[in-house]
């Protein structure tokens, strides 16, 4: 298959030294922010929930609507397929790719921030095409077009018919609820939602994600409190066989050190998005006059979906053993939180897979309408809205298999612009962060 050649392509050694290096690069160039200015981010983050300036959505909301994108099926299903694998050392990579990734997700917030604009009905856009257009010139538009290109398309995959078959799915093994009828409610609940843009959308992020993403990681902590003696076991695992070929056990076929690096970076992407650019396209719409500072709330997506959320399941899938079962995706997750919450954990995945894929489809919803605005201008708004909405059934009942490989195809070819023009742009990144925290630093000092 051709979707598959091309997949083993994109995911090749060239890609994640593309993204593991850009977020190595700009991490050591911002001295290390993701450790260094975590405290920062989580107080600018609750600063945030009023408005800081011009903008269409709070700072806190554009970070929930960027969190609604980003906290979906990647963190159930993706952890769980990268585990089956790739062997428990994928959850390793996975905390790598989010670590380096939070600077690069600091970056392109940052810099949609910088080079954002102003469309025809006075809402702020912004994001890689953006920025690539009015930071690296006319030379590089065509870039731009790439990235909206692949960016409106892969919102269909990564963003929609993955998020819609894999609670379809999911629904359809624990309730017994056809996956049709899955589809057709969540486009009619996702229809009523995208009536009133990205406002609205943020105003249901900003309510819903917080909620369910406490919901599910309260669910996690207890089957983890419940084994808390199997957690230094389990994480020396997941260390381990990040470093040592994983052997076959169960219905586990084994795999190569490669393939835990190659998954645990595909499914982190997936999962969190750092270095897709699709992030920053939600905090461009941000009520706030400081880059850097909104720039430092977006790296928190990364860190509460991967080092937080995909953790939590990731820890359940390994000490419970049920990696080794030969089940994958969502139905692995499901087998992991009932084999150790007997009579509730399944309802844990699959409830929380219901809430996450929902509010994913919205946030990509936002994602693919700028790529597509940006295209053909902002009459086409209006036809890709109903586009959006017309997909998500025929999502929820089409093959799961080949959705994800298309989808994570589609991940790496947006992704390729958007990692090009952060390395261009880095000299501007590195120079404002550098004067934003020295003039805190001496404004603290002269108190």
């Amino acid at each position: 298959m051709y979707v598959n050649v091309i997949n083993g392509w994109v995911w090749g050694p060239p890609m994640i030294i593309l993204i593991i290096g850009t977020g190595l690069y700009l991490s050591i160039g911002l001295r290390g922010i993701s450790i260094v200015r975590i405290g920062y981010a989580f107080r600018m983050m609750w600063q945030g929930r009023r408005n800081q300036g011009e903008g269409d959505i709070t700072p806190f909301n554009a970070l929930m609507t960027s969190l609604a994108a980003t906290i979906g099926t990647g963190n159930i299903a993706g952890v769980a397929t990268a585990i089956a694998i790739g062997g428990p050392g994928a959850l390793f990579w996975m905390w790598i790719t989010a670590l380096v990734g939070m600077a690069t997700k600091y970056a392109e917030a940052l810099l949609a921030m910088r080079y954002r604009e102003v469309d025809e009905r006075g809402d702020h856009v912004g994001g890689p095409m953006y920025y690539i257009k009015n930071g690296l010139g006319k030379n590089w538009i065509w870039l731009g077009t790439a990235f909206a290109i692949f960016g409106g398309l892969a919102g269909f995959g990564i963003g929609n018919t993955v998020q819609a078959n894999s609670v379809a799915h999911a629904l359809n093994s624990e309730f017994g609820i056809p996956e049709l009828t899955t589809g057709l409610v969540i486009a009619a609940l996702v229809g009523l939602v995208l009536i009133g843009g990205i406002r609205w959308i943020a105003e249901v992020a900003g309510k819903l994600v917080p909620f369910m993403a406490i919901a599910y990681v309260f669910g996690g902590l207890v089957v983890i409190a419940l084994n808390i003696t199997e957690v230094p076991a389990a994480l020396s695992l997941i260390v381990t066989e990040a470093f040592t070929p994983t052997a076959g056990v169960g219905g586990f076929a084994g795999a190569s050190i490669m393939l835990a690096i190659q998954m645990g970076v595909a499914r982190g992407i997936f999962s969190n998005e750092a270095g897709l650019g699709s992030a920053p396209i939600a905090h461009a719409a941000a009520s706030s006059n400081s880059p850097v500072e909104q720039g430092t709330v977006a790296m928190l997506g990364t860190f509460i979906d991967t080092i937080i959320v995909c953790t939590i399941t990731g820890l359940v899938i390994v000490m419970s053993g049920a990696w080794s079962s030969g089940e994958t995706g969502a139905g692995l997750s499901a087998l992991a939180f009932s084999s150790e919450l007997p009579g509730f954990g399944g309802y844990v995945v699959s409830l929380g897979l219901a809430l996450f894929a929902f509010t994913t489809i919205l946030g990509w919803a936002v994602y693919g309408e700028r790529c597509v605005e940006y295209l053909f201008g902002v009459h086409s708004i209006i036809p890709f809205r109903f586009l959006w909405v017309l997909v998500v059934p025929i999502g929820a009942i089409v093959e799961l298999d080949f959705i994800w490989l298309v989808a994570d195809t589609l991940n790496a070819l947006m992704a390729i612009p958007n990692l090009v023009a952060l390395l261009l742009l880095s000299p501007v990144v590195f120079k404002l962060s550098r004067e934003h925290f020295d003039a805190d630093r001496a404004f603290t000092q002269n108190r």
